[in-house]
């Protein structure tokens, strides 16, 4: 037997899929695995596990129709199975697991927008269930398609390399940051596709809580995020005015987990770091406004979600839809209504 995992939804949704592939390993460890991905960070992630024979990457977002043909028949009929990584409510996923043309092709069978998804391409499924993580789901659907005991025990594995570990000890000597010291991370950024820009907590709410932990606590506030989110974390740090909060700029996804795990806390928007962050085991605090806190709480670490827990929450559901706010009054009010203050009063904080 032959995998294929198809892991094209975002370096959040390929971490979630990793304990399922430490369930796979260990109860079917002849079975060969393959990826797909379309994100650095995600073949990053995918290559410290040890779990994939070949990671094929490919920039399908910016990559023609064509090429994108050439290269998806170029997998044709060379896997016994393959699976589309919960959640890929896609046409465009569900089509290329399709042609790749794996005898069994696993994916979730959604509740909402199933059928314009084209999820019928896909021969053996699960039905999504909301009450359920993600990683959860995942769990399911692998147990389903290689008839094995569920098991969702496991963490989430991101593996770090020694130069990891040396290039973040080299980070806090050259920023002169010691271990004892409160070290606070931020993530301020999130996705923005489909809208989802309106998960974030705004940027000066960002900054009025670093000044709220430099001045009160003493803390060194970590400020983190991609290449395309300079412009943010510039931001905040220009509006928090201080010397103790830094701009965090890595070369590589390996490298920013690599100073995550030396942070005391992480204090994160709904996003991809946030899972980072739990796969190092740090105490994280998601602010999560309109998404189901069941799919993606922090999974396998101490964590706590900070919500207003408003009636109309969760609103976001896994569909191509963009995400949209149906309030009358304030619109993503499960967010702009977060005060700073609020949320500092959530962080467990030993002075």
């Amino acid at each position: 037997m032959k995998l294929l995992v198809i892991a094209l939804s975002g370096i959040g949704d390929a971490l979630m899929f990793t304990p399922p592939l430490t369930l796979l390993k260990k109860q079917n460890s002849t079975l060969e695995i393959d990826a797909l991905v379309m994100y650095k960070g995600v073949q990053d992630i995918y290559n410290r596990t040890g779990f994939f024979n070949q990671i094929y990457y490919f920039d399908f977002l910016n990559a023609s129709k064509l090429s994108s043909l050439k290269f998806v028949l170029s997998l044709r009929k060379k896997y016994t199975h393959s699976i589309n990584v919960y959640p890929s409510n896609r046409k465009e996923y569900n089509l290329i697991q399709f042609l790749i043309g794996a005898g069994s092709r696993g994916g979730v069978k959604y509740l909402r927008s199933d059928l314009s998804g084209l999820g019928f391409l896909n021969n053996l499924r699960i039905l999504e269930n909301d009450s359920l993580h993600n990683v959860q789901e995942n769990v399911a659907l692998i147990s389903k398609m290689f008839n094995i005991t569920s098991d969702t025990e496991f963490p989430l594995v991101f593996n770090l390399l020694d130069q990891d570990i040396d290039y973040s000890n080299r980070f806090f000597l050259e920023h002169q940051i010691s271990d004892n010291e409160l070290i606070v991370g931020f993530h301020p950024g999130c996705s923005t596709l489909k809208n989802h820009i309106m998960r974030r907590w705004e940027p000066d709410k960002f900054a009025a809580l670093a000044k709220l932990l430099i001045e009160k606590n003493r803390a060194k506030v970590l400020v983190f995020g991609g290449p395309e989110e300079t412009e943010l974390k510039n931001q905040i740090v220009n509006l928090t005015d201080k010397k103790d909060i830094i701009s965090v700029n890595t070369n590589n996804l390996a490298q920013t987990a690599a100073i995550i795990k030396k942070c005391s806390l992480f204090v994160t928007n709904d996003s991809s770091l946030m899972h980072v962050a739990a796969s190092q085991s740090v105490k994280t605090y998601a602010i999560i406004g309109p998404t189901n806190k069941n799919y993606i709480h922090p999974w396998k670490t101490a964590y706590e979600v900070i919500s207003l827990d408003l009636t109309c929450s969760p609103c976001f559901i896994y569909s191509p839809a963009p995400l949209q706010c149906g309030r009358s009054d304030i619109k993503y009010k499960c967010i702009k209504e977060l005060s700073p203050e609020f949320v500092y009063s959530k962080l467990q904080i030993k002075n």
